[in-house]
């Protein structure tokens, strides 16, 4: 390096000093012209000053000019106002670092950034507090953030199905079960739930039908109810249907009605008599016999008529309680008592059918009440057998003495021909049977054809029997001879 050469240092310097005496001579220049240009290039000249990192060996060339005393006052003023930038500089920085020191976590980890670079805006709908002064604690202990399902060893519980949810598919819930929850029967709705399972029960006689509709049936406390219900429907019924009744009963104790329901039911009916005999005048004996065959059948406890006795006030139910205890003294040695209502009209044997009918005839020769026989002839429940009453009124006829019992039988034929009770094929039957048999009959009435004949004409004149059955029955009538003196001839 030559003698004359100056050092880079003190060249960039000289060049910094000369720039800034021309910037210093142009600033006072605009100063005197428009003092608020002067404020705006000097506060540019003070956002320049802090943009720019400082320069330590130009500050000590600068310190050491001042010393010597070489300054000019251009430089002076520019020193000045150098010194002003950079404390108020200082003061910025540490202010900005104060707020900065806040924003650490205590992880370390800075929250801020550079407002004026594109990263480090601040975003004014982030929701996080900037202040600094939460509890310093970790969120979710430490298990929450990204990425993290929770904090080691956490066991989440399974959560039941909710059907009201959006979401919800029943298709997806595989073993599922679900529990149908049967609402408790009205009182006043019981009657038409019940009703139609009693009468349904009356055609097919099974019991084992009637209790699985009574388990999908929710009772509830109206269970004993049921019970007095089906004895009500079967005192408006047939013998039948009593029968099938106290089978029920029986069935049904203890599986699922107890005694004291059993007692509750019959208390009910007894209080109920009042009302029945408007509609079956013969209640209260029929329920005597309900209440005998209950007992028997271990349905009702045996206390149950010594409960009632010297309490009752209405005379209806002192019948009934009289019946039945009249009946348990006479089956005392029965262990039940399956003949209270008697056999049913499919399960008699035939001769007792035929000695019934006869007797049902005789107390209508007797009597003349057609009302009570018809009555009688649908007790005994054989509307199949009918064929046979037509054949003993028939047999009657030929058999009796007088025209008496002939108009009887035709009057008794009429009523159950105009009920519907015999329908034409039982009276056309009857009749036949009558005509097939009427040579073994004339053996012990001789003037069985005779009779016959006047008879059928009667039965078609008054509408009980058709032509067709008339002409079957002339057609057949026995060979006429001729009488004694006429030679023996037959007459064609």
């Amino acid at each position: 390096m030559g003698c004359n050469a100056m050092p880079r240092h003190v060249l960039r310097l000289t060049t910094r000093i000369a720039s800034s005496i021309d910037a210093t001579h142009l600033i006072n220049l605009r100063a005197k012209e428009d003092p608020r240009a002067f404020c705006r290039v000097f506060s540019f000249d003070e956002n320049l000053a802090e943009a720019n990192q400082p320069y330590s060996v130009d500050d000590d060339l600068l310190n050491e000019a001042e010393v010597n005393g070489n300054w000019t006052p251009q430089e002076k003023a520019l020193h000045e106002a150098r010194l002003k930038a950079k404390a108020k500089r200082r003061l910025r920085k540490s202010s900005s670092r104060n707020s900065t020191s806040e924003s650490f976590s205590e992880s370390g980890e800075l929250s801020g950034g550079d407002p004026h670079s594109p990263k480090g805006k601040v975003n004014t709908s982030d929701r996080k507090s900037r202040t600094g002064k939460g509890r310093g604690l970790p969120k979710k202990g430490g298990a929450g953030g990204k990425g993290v399902w929770g904090a080691a060893g956490m066991v989440y519980e399974d959560e039941e199905p909710d059907m009201r949810d959006p979401n919800y598919d029943e298709s997806a819930q595989g073993d599922t079960v679900y529990a149908t929850v049967v609402p408790e029967v009205d009182e006043k709705e019981l009657e038409k739930m019940v009703k139609p399972i009693v009468q349904e029960y009356f055609e097919h006689g099974d019991t084992k039908e009637v209790q699985m509709l009574l388990k999908g049936l929710n009772l509830g406390t109206h269970k004993f109810e049921f019970s007095s219900l089906a004895v009500s429907l079967s005192l408006e019924g047939k013998a039948s249907h009593r029968e099938l009744t106290s089978r029920l009963l029986s069935d049904l104790s203890g599986k699922m009605l107890s005694q004291s329901e059993m007692a509750r039911a019959f208390d009910k009916i007894l209080k109920e008599l009042p009302d029945l005999i408007l509609d079956t005048p013969e209640a209260p004996q029929m329920l005597g016999q309900f209440v005998a065959r209950a007992i028997a059948d271990h349905i009702l406890p045996m206390s149950f008529l010594d409960c009632y006795k010297g309490k009752v006030d209405c005379e209806h139910a002192r019948v009934a309680l009289d019946r039945a205890e009249v009946l348990l003294t006479m089956k005392r040695e029965m262990v039940r008592l399956d003949n209270v209502w008697g056999v049913g009209g499919g399960l008699r044997p035939v001769k007792h059918l035929v000695k019934e009918m006869n007797l049902l005839l005789k107390e209508y020769l007797i009597s003349g009440d057609v009302s009570e026989a018809e009555h009688c002839l649908r007790d005994l429940e054989v509307p199949h057998f009918h064929h046979e009453l037509v054949y003993e009124v028939v047999v009657m006829v030929l058999e009796s003495t007088g025209d008496t019992a002939s108009h009887m039988m035709i009057k008794l034929l009429q009523s159950f021909w105009k009920t519907g009770l015999i329908t034409v094929d039982q009276m056309n039957r009857g009749f036949q049977r009558v005509y097939d048999e009427l040579p073994e009959i004339n053996l012990d009435v001789p003037h069985a054809h005779s009779i016959m004949e006047t008879f059928v004409d009667l039965c078609y004149k008054e509408a009980v029997i058709t032509k067709l059955l008339r002409d079957a029955c002339l057609a057949r009538g026995r060979k006429r001879f001729v009488s004694e003196g006429d030679g023996g001839v037959i007459k064609n």
